[in-house]
C-alpha cells in the first residue's frame, strides 16, 4: 500500500499479452491510444485507435495508461469506472470492432475489479482532456 510520500495507484494496468500487442500495433501504426466505450459489465471494450482516428472532446477523461498508451472514457464511463481497477488484457478471436486490433487474431478486453478502502485514498487522478492539445 502506497505511503502518503509514495506514487499513487494507477487506475489502468495491461497484462503481458496487452503489453506485447501494444507494442506490436505502436510499431505498425505509430502513436495509438484506448477508448473504454460504453456499455457495462461485459458488454464494454477497450477499443484501440490511432491518435488521428478519434477526436476527444471536453466530456471526455484520461482514466491512465497502458504501456504507454492513453486510455480515454467520456464523463459517464469514468463515473462508472471511478470504483473499479482496469486491467487491459486480450482474448483470442477478432471483436468484429473499429479497434486496430481487428483480424490480428486477438481482441483487447478490460478487466475490473473493485477497489479496496485502503486503495481508494491512494489512486491516480482522473484527468480532463484538453482537446486542442491532442494529437490530430
Amino acid at each position: 500500500m502506497p505511503t502518503p510520500m509514495s506514487p499513487t495507484i494507477p487506475r489502468v494496468q495491461a497484462s503481458a499479452a496487452a503489453l506485447q500487442l501494444i507494442a506490436e500495433l505502436r510499431a505498425a501504426h505509430g502513436d495509438i491510444l484506448f477508448y473504454q466505450s460504453h456499455g457495462c459489465c461485459l458488454g464494454s471494450a477497450p477499443l484501440c485507435f490511432t491518435v488521428q482516428e478519434l477526436r476527444l472532446s471536453e466530456s471526455d477523461r484520461r482514466l491512465g495508461e497502458a504501456g504507454g498508451v492513453p486510455v480515454y472514457a467520456s464523463v459517464s464511463q469514468c463515473d462508472y469506472l471511478a470504483g473499479l481497477q482496469m486491467t487491459l488484457d486480450v482474448a483470442p478471436g477478432d471483436s468484429g470492432s473499429f479497434g486496430l486490433e481487428d483480424g490480428s487474431g486477438q481482441h483487447f478486453v478490460a478487466r475490473l475489479r473493485l477497489w479496496t478502502d485502503d486503495e481508494l485514498p491512494h489512486l491516480a487522478p482522473i484527468t480532463a482532456v484538453d482537446p486542442a492539445a491532442t494529437p490530430r
